[in-house]
């Protein structure tokens, strides 16, 4: 499995299939830290979470369904 890397401030995601820049499924696996508060009536809530480690598995393109066929490219508004 290849990691995808995830967009930056100067990058974003394209599908090389059809040239999607706005829609994607994201696979992602994460290890996080939460301090969950009980509620008297025994409800929780997450009050704080800390992402651990994070890694994307698989990016899939929403129009044509291509599965790991995303590259980063340059935003058209990335300062040079």
């Amino acid at each position: 499995m290849t990691t995808v890397p995830l967009p930056t401030a100067t990058t974003r995601w394209r599908c090389t299939l059809c040239g999607n820049l706005t829609r994607f499924d994201v696979t992602r696996s994460s290890k996080v830290v939460e301090y969950v508060h009980l509620d008297l009536a025994g409800e929780p809530k997450v009050e704080e979470r800390e992402v651990v480690s994070e890694t994307i598995e698989s990016v899939r393109c929403r129009w044509c369904n291509a599965v790991d066929a995303i590259e980063l490219v340059d935003r058209p508004d990335a300062a040079s």
